[in-house]
């Protein structure tokens, strides 16, 4: 059965993609913590972040560095976060969140609810960062 990051990944649920290669893909947070929270998921679906096989797992930074750098580049914060929690869904992933301090990274906290057009506007900022 595959997971609702595997039905993104496969384009049978939209997404706000920020970025893809091979072996990974990164998009919006849809109930994000903080405007620009991207989630980069690994395309092999495995549950436990330290279940993913070693070569995927050395190239997941490499993957999101670019990402986390137009994240701060695009939103006035102290630096992007990272959180690798694996609850939500059956699928490992990490959080990319901009942050000012810890408690911007504490999940039990509302989140945002954006309509579409601000999501696309954050997409389109992040994505022209990344150049």
């Amino acid at each position: 059965m595959s997971t609702i990051f595997s039905k993104i990944i496969a384009g049978e649920i939209p997404s706000y993609k920020i970025a893809e290669d091979e072996y990974f893909y990164a998009f919006l947070d849809i109930f994000p913590m903080r405007e620009g929270h991207t989630l980069v998921v690994p395309k092999t679906e495995t549950d436990k972040v330290f279940d993913v096989d070693d070569e995927i797992l050395a190239r997941w930074l490499v993957f999101a560095k670019p990402i986390a750098k137009a994240i701060e580049k695009t939103f006035d914060c102290d630096r992007c976060g990272i959180s690798v929690l694996g609850l939500e869904v059956p699928h490992a992933h990490m959080h990319l969140v901009p942050i000012d301090s810890s408690d911007d990274l504490n999940f039990t906290r509302p989140k945002l609810k954006l309509d579409a057009e601000r999501m696309k506007e954050i997409q389109s900022q992040i994505i022209a960062n990344l150049l």
